[in-house]
């Protein structure tokens, strides 16, 4: 029996089976009604689901580049107020041929009080004399001078009352007072610890000055990114010693490994990019066994014309394990410095002949690379000439089977192929590759540089470009020291703050003395992840 909601039988005609069959017949049917309604909201919810993701991808581009477009006006602000605060320094020392300790009058809005909640730690710093340099009378107190520093630790920010009481003579009156402490910037409000974290913040956690300015109100604690910028500015310009130490030691080495990447550059003028490179020279010699501290020094050019690195170059002379940049070439045609070619790359471009084609040649290539790769792993550390021995006595016999498979692979492929490109790559530097089995001291690959610039990369990605060439060359400088301070297993946020709690008095004939491994005792280490 068929029922229906619109036409209802007789029910005075039903029997009870006939009622019991209309029943059944009007729950069936309300059942498959809410099943239909169910369907046709869950399409619904479909809909409005995929409509939101359509809107999303058709506004999404304009409104991402619109705050890709924002982001680069902000960060071109940073790099031009950084450049001031720099090029400001640098004049006041070419006038007087000394640091200036007169700030240089600017348009300036006039400074603002240290925020009245955050943390009081006072500092009172008493004259070392007990009596009176000149009669010997009793000091007693005649007041005080009060300067107040804004000082940051790890999450938390506080501000420093420095305290120099006045001590005047009974008997003369003569009036003393112990000397106001230096501070990284002349008459600057940030302490040490702050401005290490603007910097690491900056050029290490990849965070541009306006994000932190941001981050810093949510704390309560307003500061503009002009003033951030003057900091950045005026420490890296007070770290050029340093950093030029640091350099020094770098190309002492032996052995060196070099990279670039390209940096976007804001142009001046018309607003647009140009394109940058970030050149680093690593000196790591602790896989051979050596103890010297490793370093890491970046240098910045607005190109990549082959006469930068032969100018950052000028001094070493040894071993250059680089990739096959035509750039690089030239510097090995006297002799007094030699190619090593890196295995990684090779490896590289049949890995990606595996991933895209499943290549059996591919695959056989990358596992008697990594037959070489094991042996490298099993005497990480030895000494130059056990590694000299094993490699010798292991690798050779493996790299000359490899050669000639390459060899008769070359001939069983298509000339204009992708194998056979990757082939002549390696065959193209067989020689180069070579030069690390007859020398303990090189290395397989030039793994070291490509690491340096992982910071470079990641930062790359939140910055969009660099705001000018003198921007530039102030994050060679940062990444120099951070980088360092990270090869020698050192939080750099911890070393940056006792550098720049020490640099402004210390003695520029000494300044080896700051670099990160002499200070390693009194800086905490990278906390382990």
């Amino acid at each position: 029996m068929t029922a229906s909601y619109n036409v209802l039988p007789n029910l005075d005609l039903l029997d009870a089976a006939g009622l019991k069959a209309l029943i059944l017949a009007q729950h069936n049917e309300l059942v498959a009604t809410q099943e239909r309604l169910l369907s046709r909201e869950s399409e619904v919810e479909h809909l409005k689901l995929l409509i939101a993701k359509l809107r999303r991808m058709q506004f999404g581009r304009k409104s991402e580049r619109l705050d890709r477009q924002i982001e680069q006006l902000e960060l071109k602000l940073e790099e031009l107020e950084s450049a001031k605060a720099t090029s400001a320094s640098e004049s006041a020392i070419a006038c007087s041929g000394q640091p200036s300790t007169t700030p240089t009058p600017a348009a300036k809005p006039a400074r603002q009080t240290l925020p009245e909640h955050l943390p009081r730690e006072a500092k009172t710093y008493f004259p070392k004399e007990e009596d009176c340099a000149e009669c010997g009378g009793r000091l007693r107190p005649l007041g005080e001078d009060v300067a107040e520093v804004l000082e940051y630790v790890p999450a938390r920010f506080k501000v420093i009352r420095q305290i120099r009481p006045k001590l005047g003579c009974a008997s003369c009156e003569r009036i003393v007072q112990a000397p106001a402490p230096s501070r990284p910037i002349e008459r600057g409000l940030a302490g040490p610890g702050l401005l290490a974290h603007v910097l690491v913040a900056k050029y290490c956690d990849h965070q541009p000055l306006y994000r932190q300015a941001e981050m810093y109100a949510r704390e309560g604690v307003e500061l503009e990114r002009s003033t951030l910028a003057d900091w950045v500015g005026g420490t890296s310009r007070l770290l050029e010693p340093l950093v030029e130490a640091l350099r020094r030691h770098v190309m002492s080495a032996h052995k060196l490994h070099a990279d670039d990447t390209p940096v976007p550059v804001l142009a001046p003028g018309n607003g647009k990019t140009k394109t940058g490179r970030l050149w680093t020279y690593v000196r790591d010699d602790r896989p051979g066994g050596d103890s010297t501290p490793a370093a890491v020094w970046f240098a910045y050019s607005p190109d990549r014309r082959g006469e930068h690195p032969r100018e950052h170059l000028r001094s070493f002379r040894g071993t250059l394990q680089a990739d096959a940049y035509a750039g690089f070439h030239h510097l090995y045609d006297g002799g007094e410095m030699q190619e090593a070619a890196c295995w990684a790359h090779v490896r590289r471009k049949f890995y990606d002949l595996q991933v895209a084609h499943a290549s059996p040649l591919a695959a056989e290539a990358l596992r008697r690379i990594g037959e070489l790769y094991v042996i490298e792993g099993e005497i990480r550390g030895r000494p130059p000439e056990e590694r000299l021995a094993q490699r010798s006595r292991r690798a050779r016999p493996l790299l000359d089977s490899f050669h000639h498979w390459l060899q008769t692979t070359l001939t069983a492929v298509s000339r204009k192929s992708e194998m056979a490109a990757a082939i002549r790559y390696a065959l193209g530097r067989w020689r180069a590759l070579l030069r690390y089995v007859e020398d303990g001291h090189i290395e397989m690959d030039n793994n070291a540089a490509e690491r340096a610039l992982r910071a470079v990369a990641l930062g790359r990605k939140n910055y969009l470009f660099a705001g000018s060439d003198s921007g530039g060359e102030r994050a060679a400088a940062i990444y120099s020291l951070i980088g360092t301070a990270k090869l020698n297993g050192l939080d750099p946020e911890a070393y940056l703050r006792q550098v720049l709690d020490r640099i402004a008095d210390h003695p520029i004939n000494r300044i080896e003395e700051l670099l990160p491994w002499n200070l390693a005792a009194s800086v905490p280490p990278v906390p382990k992840a």
